[in-house]
């Protein structure tokens, strides 16, 4: 979702010459909509929804030295049904200085930071979710369950658009608008069941940001020692025998141009990382190995227009699923426009629509119209 005035405060503070911080920032976004959704295999329905709510605190402490410590805590708030406090939302502690910045924590993936340029729209249905594509993949994690147990192997939804928990993560200082980022996932508690490699995941990112120009590129793979538990999925009325691929990798590569009241993003994915990243044995016709074999494609294009107090956006996206020589129409075009007015710096209303185009056995057309209202503090 469109990252808010607040969070871009947040990354400048964390930017910023510490001299000129408080100790201690607390900020939030309350974000809610009205939606009506129409899904190919389900009546319409109206839905209220909580846009990604957020309340967070961030600070640091001078050390001296050039050197700084920062931390940063934000949950996730459901406006609309009260389970607070419950999501992957950033939390990280670091140290900062002039070798750039290290941290631990839950944090957003370099990945984000290429393909999120063209993260513009307030909708929870816009960018990434399961249900609407929005121009970006599906995706796993190698996170079980609380309890340990292999057989729930948890969908992350956005896989690398997603924070990473287990995580460390550095950037280096900014070299004449050039800089680079790293990040390793470490969940060695899997050790025991065989699925880890100590480092499970890692991802990388080089960026160039100067004046109203933007480029990245950025690489993430998954490692697993073996592979994932089995399971079933439904399609076609029968069950389908699969096991999840631990071994993926994806990459993206964005541009971005902000000139005036004009803004576009474009990036290009390709990889096997947000895949369903299966190995699967089927029996429906010749789809063995359906999800496993073909990397997946997809191109993202989004623009905005600002004028007075309004904002004018729209995006295109087509994802290939990589699934030509199963015989099945896996092409998904995605639709997106949207209205936003601001009534000030802090309080803005929007309406959005997110359509998705695809005769394809397992997603098939989707629309949803969202309106609704934001406040950031």
């Amino acid at each position: 979702m469109k990252k808010s005035i607040i969070a871009l405060a947040v990354s400048t503070a964390l930017a910023a010459p510490l001299t000129a911080q408080a100790d201690t920032i607390l900020y939030g976004s309350a974000r809610a909509s009205v939606n009506y959704i129409d899904e190919s295999k389900k009546d319409g329905y109206w839905d209220v929804i909580n846009d990604d709510s957020r309340l967070g605190v961030l600070g640091y402490e001078d050390l001296g030295g050039g050197l700084s410590a920062i931390y940063e805590y934000e949950f996730g708030v459901d406006v609309t049904e009260g389970t607070n406090f419950n999501s992957n939302r950033p939390k990280f502690v670091g140290l900062k200085g002039g070798f750039g910045q290290i941290s631990l924590g839950t944090q957003e993936t370099p990945y984000y930071h290429v393909a999120g340029i063209t993260d513009i729209f307030n909708s929870s249905q816009a960018f990434g979710p399961t249900a609407f594509l929005g121009g970006s993949f599906n995706g796993y994690s190698l996170n079980f369950n609380s309890d340990g147990q292999t057989s729930a192997f948890r969908n992350f939804g956005e896989g690398s658009l997603s924070r990473l928990d287990n995580s460390i993560y550095y950037i280096t200082p900014d070299f004449s608008g050039f800089s680079a980022e790293a990040m390793l996932v470490m969940n060695g508690n899997l050790n025991d069941e065989g699925y880890s490699n100590d480092i499970d995941l890692w991802n990388v990112a080089v960026k160039y940001s100067n004046g109203p120009f933007f480029a990245g590129i950025s690489y993430i793979a998954l490692n697993g020692d073996k592979n994932g538990p089995a399971s079933t999925f439904e399609l076609g009325g029968e069950d389908i025998p699969y096991q999840l691929s631990l071994d993926l990798n994806q990459w993206v590569v964005g541009v971005g141009y902000t000139g005036g009241p004009f803004s576009v993003g474009l990036i290009y994915e390709q990889g096997t990382l947000n895949t369903f990243g299966l190995l699967g044995a089927t029996t429906i016709g010749n789809i063995r190995g359906l999800f496993g074999e073909n990397d997946a494609k997809n191109i993202y294009l989004t623009g905005e227009y600002r004028f007075g107090n309004n904002t004018l956006r729209a995006a295109y996206g087509r994802l290939d699923t990589g699934l030509d020589n199963t015989g099945l129409d896996e092409t998904i075009d995605n639709y997106l426009v949207g209205y936003q007015y601001n009534f000030s710096k802090r309080t803005s209303a929007w309406i959005e629509y997110i359509g998705r185009s695809s005769d394809s056995a397992l997603y098939g057309d989707q629309n949803a119209v969202s309106i609704g209202t934001r406040v950031d503090f």
